[in-house]
């Protein structure tokens, strides 16, 4: 099978990661009989520097022209830190959503019982936790009207939303509730903000015709306190732009680092796939970002494309690495690997050189320790 892949670097360790992806899928392309075809494309800070514009009219093109989409990050400090600039990074990634009319964020949070000590919930209160979260990715307080006054003194940030756009998403989001244990949560902020009230309105109409799932309504401040409390109620979440993007971080230390989690963005044209993590600046050129959620990311891509069993070779790939202890800086800040290590490592499991030729103190010899 051919597929054209647009591959959008990004800022920070977005390139980084990335690599390790393109990697691993030419791995899944060898071993499978697949042709994948790449063509990088500007997007962020970078694309600022070299064009004035987050997101060029050519990236556009190019992803519209692909078949699939492989995101890094984007983010820098000297935007972060400057709050009159007019052009900013974030635009870039707001835009492509737009322009691909992405409008649901699909984030599934995964739990590595060999990382389990990672996280600060008790082992007894993680057991059996899968969710996945539907984030809503075009209307809300980030596409809203904004305005600050003259004197500089207020500002507003308008949150709207329309029946169509909360109808699409909550038809996904039930879709794959039926696939998965039947069950459907709404977060929302109903007893406050008027755009919540006909969320639930809308999604109250459309379970009419999903009598086979069971739907729970669930106030954010909740929602984020059940989710450290008692994670394994959860299936899929359903929610607004903005409590997803929060609800969403906040649950990845389920999985015992932001670094690990994946996400697709779907819609009515090319789907985009990308780690949930920022830019991580602090980490940039120094080989120590988690490619591993950039990674699972295009395992994600891999299903889009119905290539079921190269995906599931990626995810056997990851848990092979995480339960031998290879993994990245986030999760073992002493016995850690490189980015780019762990990269190899998953292409030699998919080529079949491991347990074979594979080495153990050749890994090592390549491994950073702090002393």
């Amino acid at each position: 099978m051919k597929k054209k892949i647009a591959i959008l670097n990004g800022d920070g360790v977005g390139p980084e990661v990335t690599k390790q992806s393109v990697r691993v899928l030419n791995a899944i392309a060898e071993r499978f009989g697949h042709s994948f075809h790449y063509t990088e494309a500007l997007i962020g800070a970078e694309a600022i520097d070299k064009t004035g514009t987050a997101l060029p009219s050519e990236t556009i093109d190019i992803c519209l022209d692909s078949d699939a989409v492989l995101f890094g990050a984007v983010g820098h400090p000297k935007y972060d830190n400057d709050p009159n600039a007019k052009v900013r990074p974030e635009q870039g990634i707001l835009g492509i959503r737009k322009a691909l009319q992405l409008f649901a964020n699909i984030r599934p949070i995964t739990v590595y019982p060999t990382l389990q000590h990672l996280c600060p919930i008790k082992p007894k209160n993680m057991e059996g936790v899968d969710i996945v979260i539907f984030r809503e990715l075009t209307g809300g307080i980030y596409f809203g009207k904004k305005e600050t006054s003259a004197d500089g003194n207020s500002a507003i940030d308008e949150c709207s939303y329309t029946r169509e756009e909360i109808e699409r998403i909550t038809h996904k989001a039930f879709q794959y509730a039926k696939q998965r244990r039947n069950k459907l949560t709404l977060v929302d902020k109903a007893n406050v903000l008027e755009t919540s009230r006909l969320w639930r309105k809308v999604v109250q109409e459309i379970a009419q015709q999903y009598t086979g799932v069971a739907v729970n309504y669930m106030f954010v401040d909740n929602a984020a306190m059940q989710i450290i409390l008692n994670p394994k109620q959860f299936d899929v979440i359903l929610t607004e732009n903005m409590f997803g993007d929060i609800i969403s971080d906040e649950a990845s230390v389920l999985s015992g680092s932001l670094g690990l989690l994946p996400s697709a963005s779907v819609g009515n044209k090319t789907a985009l796939f990308e780690p949930i993590h920022g830019s991580y600046p602090q980490a940039t050129g120094k080989d120590i970002a988690n490619p591993l959620g950039s990674i699972l990311s295009s395992a994600m891509m891999l299903d889009y494309f119905g290539m079921k069993e190269e995906a599931e070779t990626i995810r056997e790939a990851v848990n092979w690495t995480l339960e031998n202890s290879f993994v990245t800086k986030d999760i073992d800040p002493v016995n850690f690997y490189f980015t780019s290590t762990i990269g190899e490592l998953l292409c030699d499991y998919i080529s079949g050189k491991i347990p074979g030729s594979i080495k153990k103190e050749n890994i090592e010899l390549r491994k950073s320790t702090i002393i």
